[in-house]
C-alpha cells in the first residue's frame, strides 16, 4: 500500500495519543487457576488470537500473570510460545535491567514474530525465521516486579516522555511548552521501589513460583509430567547476573522439597539443562578491568580511548580504593551480613552501592565517543533494534488480546533504582556459582558479539577462563588448551569462533552488538540450539561432551571491519535513549510530527508516505531459502572465498539488553 500525503495528513489528524486499558478485569476474558504448590497463588490467561503471527497457525500461545499475595502484591506476566516441531525442550528467556522488560527480547530479538508497519496506526507482526522457537517451547517472563506487562497495583498515571517521569495521579493540563504526544496516559505499576525485588535472590523466588504455576497449570508442557523438570534457561545481559543465581536458589528450592519443608506431592522439581548467557555482565571484578581494553585496543581497530587513557584508567581499577578493592569488600561484607542476598543489611547495601559506583567510573568514559555502548557501530542514541513494538503492544486490542490490566513500559526506574540501592551486582559470587553448575552437569555456553562495549567479548572471554579455572583440575587445564573453532552457520557462513571443552562454551559472535540474535540471527540460533542440545557448538555434530574439545588458534584474534554508522530514529517511548539532539529540538520546539510512535521532521519522511511496507524489520538473515525449521549440522567449513561475513542491517537497541541508557542510566538488557 502507497499512502499519499494528503491522505497521510488527514489521517494523522485522527491519530489518538494514549489509551487506558480495560479497567474490567472481567472483561478481560482470563481463565484463573490455583496453584497446586499453594492455594494462595492464581495463574490467570488466556490466548492471545492475533498478537503474535508465528511460523505455524498450529503453534499455541498463552499469555497470562502467576499472582503471589503478601507483602508486595506482585503479578508476574508469562508469554508463552509453543516450539515449531513437537519438543520436550523448554527454554525461559530473562532480559535483564535490572528492569527491563522480555518482551524487547520476544518483539526485537530471539521472539516468535516482530511488528511492521501497515499504515497510519496499522500494524502487522510477521514470523522471524531464526526465533528460538524454532527448536523449544518457548516462555518470555517479565520479571521482577513492575517490570514490562509485571505489576504489582494497577495505577493510573500520566507518562511524560521526554524525562521518562511518571505522574500518579494523572496530570488535570499539561504544560503549554511542549506537544500533546509528549503526555501519555495510562494505568501502570506504583512506581514504588519498595513494592518490587530488590536483589536477583529475591526476584528468583517470584520466577520459581511462576514456573511452578505454569507447569502445573499447563502440564502438557512439561518434559515428564509430575517429575523433575529440566529447562534450559538463557538471559541476556544483567541476565549474567540472573542465571547463576536463579539456578542457585531454585536448587535450594528443590533441597526444600526433598526435607520435607516444601509438599513435593505439589511441586515440581526444577533442574537446569542448560544455562545460556548471552553478552552477560557476571561478574564485576573479572570483567571491568576490560573496560578500558576493548575501548582502546579492540578488534574493530576502533579507538574510543586513547593509550594514556586507557592505562589511567587500568590503573585505578586496582588502586588503593578503587573498583577491584571496592567489590572485595562489598563480597565480604554481603556474605557475612547478608548471606540470603535479601537486600535488607545497611551496611552492605551501602558498601555495595559504593563499589558499584567505583566501577561505573571505569566504564563511563567510553561515553564521550559519541558511540552506543551496545554497538561500536552505532550512534550513542542507537536506533537499533527497532522498536516499532512499543506503540504495538499499547493499542487497546492488543492489551485485550493479551489480557493486560496495565499500559506496557519497556524499563522500570524503580526496579533499576531498588537494585542500585542494594549494590546488586557488586556482590559478586557468579564464577563459583557457574563452576558448581559445571560439577553439576549442567551445560554452560557463554555467547558475546563482538561490537558490544558494555558486557564485551573480551570480559566474558575472561570470566570462562575463571569459571573453568574454579571447576576443577579437569576445566582448568583443558579448557584453556582447547583451541578457538570456527562457528559454522550454514554451507556458505563462518558466524564467529567458539572454545569448547566439556559442557563449557565460550562463544565470540561476529559483528554483532549487545543483542546477538538482533544482529546475526541465524547465528545465534544455531548457537543457541547447540547449546541447548548439547552438540559441538561449532558444527552442530552429535559428540560426547565428557571427552570433547575444540581445537584451533589459542586466541579469538580475528579482526573485522565496522559497517557505516546508521542515522538515529527518535521512538517516542524510548525518547531519552533514542532521540537526538536533533529530535530532542524538534520536540521541545513543538514542531515535527509523530507517526506510529517514530517522531518524523515532517510527515512527507516516513517512510511508507512513498514506498512499501517493509516486509521485516530484523537484522538481514544470512540466507532466505531455509525451511522454517529444523537446525543445521556442518559437514565441512566453508571455503574462504564464500564464506561472507554478514553486517546485519540493525544493531542493539540502546537498552543493554541488558543495559538501557536512560538520562544517564544505563540498563543492562
Amino acid at each position: 500500500m502507497i499512502v499519499r500525503l494528503a491522505a497521510l495528513l488527514a489521517a494523522l489528524a485522527s491519530q489518538s495519543v494514549a489509551q487506558f486499558p480495560v479497567s474490567d478485569l472481567d472483561s478481560l476474558n482470563l481463565t484463573v487457576a490455583r496453584s497446586p504448590a499453594d492455594s494462595s497463588i492464581t495463574i490467570s490467561y488466556k490466548e492471545p488470537r492475533g498478537a503474535c503471527n508465528t511460523a505455524f497457525g498450529q503453534q499455541k500461545q498463552y499469555t497470562g500473570w502467576v499472582h503471589v499475595p503478601g507483602e508486595q502484591s506482585t503479578n508476574l506476566f508469562f508469554w508463552f510460545v509453543q516450539g515449531r516441531q513437537h519438543t520436550d525442550s523448554l527454554t525461559i528467556w530473562l532480559n535483564g535491567g535490572p528492569g527491563s522488560s522480555s518482551m524487547f527480547g520476544f518483539f526485537a530479538g530471539n521472539g516468535p514474530c516482530e511488528v511492521i508497519e501497515k499504515g497510519i496506526d496499522k500494524y502487522d507482526t510477521i514470523a522471524r525465521e531464526w526465533g528460538w522457537d524454532r527448536a523449544s517451547n518457548m516462555l518470555f517472563i517479565d520479571q521482577p516486579n513492575q517490570v514490562g506487562f509485571s505489576y504489582d497495583t494497577p495505577t493510573n498515571g500520566t507518562l511524560v516522555l521526554p524525562n521518562e517521569s511518571m505522574h500518579q495521579p494523572p496530570i488535570q493540563g499539561k504544560n503549554n511548552s511542549l506537544p500533546s504526544w509528549t503526555y501519555m496516559n495510562g494505568t501502570f505499576s506504583t512506581m514504588n521501589k519498595s513494592t518490587t525485588a530488590n536483589t536477583t535472590q529475591t526476584a528468583a523466588i517470584g520466577v520459581w513460583h511462576l514456573i511452578q504455576g505454569f507447569l502445573t497449570t499447563f502440564p502438557q508442557y512439561q518434559p515428564q509430567p509430575n517429575s523433575s523438570i529440566a529447562v534450559n534457561l538463557f538471559a541476556e545481559s544483567y541476565g549474567g547476573r540472573y542465571g547463576p543465581i536463579f539456578a542457585e536458589q531454585w536448587e535450594m528450592q528443590n533441597q526444600k522439597r526433598t526435607n520435607g519443608q516444601l509438599d513435593a506431592n505439589s511441586t515440581l522439581e526444577v533442574r537446569l539443562s542448560s544455562l545460556g548467557i548471552v553478552n552477560g555482565c557476571i561478574d564485576q571484578e573479572v570483567q571491568v578491568p576490560f573496560y578500558p581494553i576493548f575501548a582502546n585496543d579492540n578488534t574493530y581497530k576502533y579507538k574510543a580511548l586513547s593509550d594514556e587513557a586507557a592505562a589511567y584508567y587500568g590503573r585505578r581499577f586496582s588502586a588503593p580504593g578503587g573498583c577491584k578493592d571496592k567489590v572485595q569488600q562489598c563480597a565480604a561484607v554481603a556474605m557475612a551480613q547478608d548471606p540470603a542476598g535479601q537486600g535488607n543489611q545497611p551496611e552492605a547495601n551501602r558498601l555495595c552501592d559504593a563499589a558499584n559506583t567505583a566501577c561505573f567510573a571505569l566504564q563511563e568514559p567510553y561515553s564521550n565517543s559519541g558511540r552506543s555502548v551496545y554497538d561500536l557501530a552505532a550512534p550513542s542514541r542507537d536506533p537499533y533494534p527497532p522498536l516499532r513494538f512499543l506503540d504495538y503492544v499499547n493499542q487497546g486490542h492488543i492489551l485485550q488480546a493479551i489480557g493486560s490490566p496495565i499500559n506496557y513500559t519497556m524499563t522500570s526506574n524503580a526496579v533499576f533504582q531498588a537494585f542500585q540501592d542494594t549494590g546488586d551486582l557488586a556482590r559478586g559470587g557468579n564464577i563459583k556459582r557457574l563452576a558448581d553448575l559445571l560439577n553439576q552437569g549442567v551445560r554452560i555456553g557463554l555467547m558475546y558479539g563482538d561490537r558490544d562495549y558494555i558486557c564485551n567479548w573480551l570480559g566474558g572471554q575472561a570470566v570462562s577462563l575463571a569459571v573453568a579455572n574454579q571447576t576443577g583440575p579437569n576445566y582448568a587445564t583443558g579448557f584453556p588448551a582447547a583451541g578457538y573453532a570456527p562457528i559454522i552457520v550454514n554451507d556458505s557462513y563462518i558466524g564467529g569462533l567458539v572454545r569448547q571443552y566439556g559442557n563449557l562454551s565460550f562463544s565470540r559472535i561476529y559483528q554483532a552488538g549487545h543483542s546477538v540474535a538482533w544482529y546475526q540471527p541465524e547465528t545465534a540460533f544455531q548457537v543457541f540450539a547447540r547449546i541447548m542440545m548439547g552438540t559441538s557448538v561449532s558444527t552442530g555434530e552429535t559428540i560426547s561432551l565428557s571427552s570433547f574439545n575444540t581445537t584451533g588458534p589459542n586466541v579469538a584474534s580475528h579482526d573485522e571491519k565496522l559497517p557505516a554508522m546508521p542515522s538515529t530514529t527518535c521512538y517516542i517511548r524510548a525518547f531519552a535513549s533514542t532521540c537526538d539532539y536533533d529530535a530532542q529540538d524538534l520536540a521541545f520546539g513543538g514542531n515535527g510530527t509523530v507517526i506510529n510512535g517514530i517522531l518524523y521532521s515532517k510527515s512527507a519522511d516516513w517512510p511508507l508516505a512513498t514506498t512499501q511496507p517493509p516486509s521485516s524489520t530484523s537484522g538481514q538473515p544470512t540466507s532466505t531459502t531455509m525451511p522454517l525449521t529444523g537446525v543445521f549440522t556442518a559437514t565441512k567449513v566453508p571455503d574462504s572465498g564464500s564464506a561472507a561475513r554478514l553486517l546485519a542491517s540493525g544493531m542493539l537497541w540502546i537498552m543493554i539488553s541488558s543495559f538501557w541508557v536512560i538520562q544517564g542510566v544505563q540498563f543492562f538488557f
